[in-house]
């Protein structure tokens, strides 16, 4: 699991990597690295990058969206020219951060309140821009960029043009893209607020789209951008106002299920490719290849043995994960993690922990691209 460690403003990234070693070291039952979040630059901030790859971190993120988190374009640049000298990866949440409040005031001018508001605030042109912006980010640094959770048609035909012009640049997406869709913001009484995450779901078009690009290998990494907010007490706090409805759902225990019922069980994908966009793919990408990804001689021995054969159904009363609720409940699912071996040791047993604590912090090195 990669983590994103975030400092706090004007706080150096050591003062959140030791935030985060904090609340990982001893706990987690998985092993663990960080992506670093840039908030600010400084001449400060750039010699701490040297200090960050000694501790085994070598890949960030920017944001164009989010008051008080994203950089400025030529900040951005600068960020991933530091970062690429030093063999790193920097990925970016592409949504333009302007139109977006702007999306957010037109909506309760007009009295929209409810999360149904919510979708409309950031409609695909808001990422789409956002992604061809990064691109040029990428195409001026001379560095190979990452994009995290692409959720629309458009962004992902920006992508394609890229490549044709020789730019390397590398695409995620998510379960909850390709799974869910924009209705879910039009459920009654407050429910679509379970599914209130930035990009925001989109059209069954888009879902298409990316099913699409993962056919053809045009997306390279499937993420979750996990964020284990409760339903009560804390996505309630936008009753009366959809933009204070923290973004974000969880996701991180149900990815392998999700994509290998909608992926493999049902003739989308195969099963090398589920490995790869799983596994070896963000491996290679985060600097941890050999050591994780492959089944070799010298490589960790941290391997999962999935049941094909395992029919279930998601739900929040079931999980693991640390939410009250899942945007995926009652999903009729194919195949399950059935054991998994933590450095050589079992630590989960027909789909159950029976270890747990024994995670580790992995330190990685350069990203090895393939594109």
């Amino acid at each position: 699991m990669l983590d994103f460690a975030e400092p706090e403003r004007g706080a150096s990234l050591s003062s959140a990597l030791e935030t985060w070693h904090g609340r990982a070291d001893g706990t987690a039952s998985c092993h663990y690295g960080f992506h670093m979040t840039v908030k600010d630059w400084n001449p400060a901030i750039q010699a701490e990058l040297a200090d960050m790859e000694r501790a085994g971190v070598t890949s960030y993120k920017v944001y164009f969206a989010y008051d008080g988190l994203r950089v400025s374009d030529g900040t951005a640049l600068e960020v991933v020219r530091a970062v690429g000298e030093r063999g790193g990866i920097v990925g970016c949440h592409c949504e333009n951060g302007d139109l977006v409040n702007a999306g957010i005031r037109a909506q309760k001018a007009a009295g929209n309140l409810s999360p149904s508001a919510h979708p409309l605030s950031r409609p695909p042109v808001v990422e789409a821009e956002a992604v061809n912006r990064w691109l040029a980010v990428g195409e001026l640094a001379g560095y190979p960029v990452n994009i995290v959770h692409l959720s629309t048609r458009r962004g992902l035909e920006l992508v394609r043009a890229a490549r044709a012009r020789g730019q390397a640049v590398y695409a995620e997406t998510c379960p909850q893209y390709l799974l869910l869709d924009e209705g879910k913001y039009e459920l009654p009484g407050f429910e679509g607020a379970k599914f209130v995450l930035s990009p925001p779901l989109r059209s069954r078009e888009d879902m298409d789209a990316l099913w699409a690009g993962l056919e053809a290998g045009d997306i390279d990494t499937i993420g979750t951008d996990h964020c284990s907010f409760h339903f009560r007490g804390v996505k309630e706090l936008g009753r009366d106002d959809f933009s204070k409805i923290p973004n974000g759902i969880p996701g991180v225990e149900h990815r392998p299920a999700l994509m290998y019922t909608a992926g493999v069980a049902a003739g989308r994908i195969s099963a090398h490719q589920f490995m790869k966009l799983l596994s070896e793919q963000p491996a290679k990408l985060f600097g941890m290849y050999p050591r994780k990804g492959a089944l070799a001689v010298g490589s960790d021995a941290d391997l999962v043995i999935f049941d094909p054969k395992y029919t279930g159904r998601i739900t929040a009363a079931a999980q693991h994960q640390a939410a009250d609720y899942t945007p995926y409940e009652g999903f009729e699912t194919k195949g399950r993690v059935e054991t998994v071996l933590l450095s050589g040791e079992i630590a989960v047993e027909g789909g159950q922990a029976v270890k747990t604590g024994r995670g580790r912090f992995v330190c990685r090195g350069p990203s090895r691209f393939w594109r």
